[in-house]
């Protein structure tokens, strides 16, 4: 069930309403061995939950699916707290889907979903909705209202209901403990190499190209310039980055923050790649950090800028030709959609 060249990556959302669609991916994963959390970043802990998920989907012959929810309920709750999310909703289905799991079910975390209980969320959701054959869930997790339902409920409630649950213990490298959080706090202090470790590969945005200054293109150094959302906690400064358009990767430099020596303005990310020609107005971009080269600087005059872009652009290619395979396992957009209707 686990083969990605024989049937595309499912993606069910939600429980209720939906057309002929929705309900044929609700039925292609019913049964499902299922990894329960939000998994903002995909990253190493949340993937150890998704193997014993699939190791234990084939050991019953089910399909492997993750139970998410969107939006994170942090938003949902604390809506006056922006977020700092490692992966929006598109992107971690993009993450999840070259994970080995045959499909996702994204729950609406809703006032609906908020307010019920650790044991409907049991009996509703996961034996009545959906059948699961079995649940991974990470040892901190906890749900239903006011987080009421704990592992050792849920434990006890899947052998009460007839399916296993596993809790993974966390994960850690050395004596760091992986955890989305800890992969915030790293890029907002410009660590990649520490967010990179975490997560298992680079951490990346995606976004569209939007029409800016055009002072890059005075400058010689033209870019693709790209608005990332308010709650990015990445720290301002320059980065080596890898770029992927529609399947190709180009390397680059890209600068993200407040343009200082110009407008000191809203935060964006501008991105020059290297060696390329041609329109990016209006694509699509991957844009993985794979280095951290300075902090955001205020320059007395544009010569001086330009000469600190010519040094930045020189370490940028070191760097990335340190790492040249260095980029996120995604699958592609087109690639994540419904099944089509019976």
């Amino acid at each position: 069930m686990n083969d990605r060249t024989l049937q595309p990556f499912i993606v069910a959302p939600g429980l209720r309403g939906g057309g002929a669609a929705v309900e044929a991916g609700r039925s292609a994963l019913r049964g499902a061995v299922v990894a329960i959390g939000n998994f903002d970043g995909v990253h190493r802990g949340h993937r150890a939950a998704i193997a014993a998920a699939c190791a234990h989907a084939r050991a019953l012959g089910r399909p492997a699916a993750a139970l998410t929810f969107e939006p994170h309920p942090r938003s949902f709750l604390h809506p006056e707290a922006p977020l700092f999310r490692l992966s929006d909703a598109a992107g971690k289905l993009r993450l999840l889907a070259r994970t080995g799991l045959d499909g996702a079910i994204v729950l609406d975390f809703d006032a609906h979903l908020a307010t019920l209980t650790a044991e409907s969320f049991v009996v509703d959701i996961l034996v009545g909705a959906l059948g699961v054959s079995g649940a991974m869930i990470g040892h901190n997790f906890l749900f239903g209202s006011n987080r009421s339902g704990t592992p050792q409920y849920l434990t006890e409630q899947g052998a009460r209901h007839g399916f296993a649950v596993h809790v993974v213990p966390h994960f850690t490298i050395g004596d760091r403990q992986v955890s989305s959080g800890a992969i915030r706090a790293a890029l907002a202090a410009g660590d990649t190499a520490t967010a990179t470790e975490m997560l298992g590969a680079p951490w990346f945005v995606t976004g569209e190209v939007i029409h800016g200054e055009k002072r890059g293109r005075d400058l010689g150094y033209p870019t693709a310039n790209l608005r990332l959302d308010p709650g990015c906690g990445l720290r301002h400064g320059i980065y080596a980055v890898r770029i992927g358009i529609d399947g190709e990767r180009h390397d680059g430099v890209a600068s993200f923050g407040r343009r200082p020596t110009f407008d000191n303005g809203a935060p964006l990310l501008e991105i020059h790649l290297f060696d390329f020609a041609g329109d990016l107005y209006g694509r699509i971009l991957d844009v993985a950090f794979i280095g951290y080269i300075r902090d955001e600087l205020k320059f007395s005059s544009v010569e001086a800028l330009v000469a600190q872009m010519n040094e930045d652009s020189s370490a940028a290619r070191d760097l990335l030709a340190q790492n040249p395979a260095a980029f996120p396992r995604l699958a592609p957009r087109g690639e994540i959609a419904l099944p089509p209707a019976a």
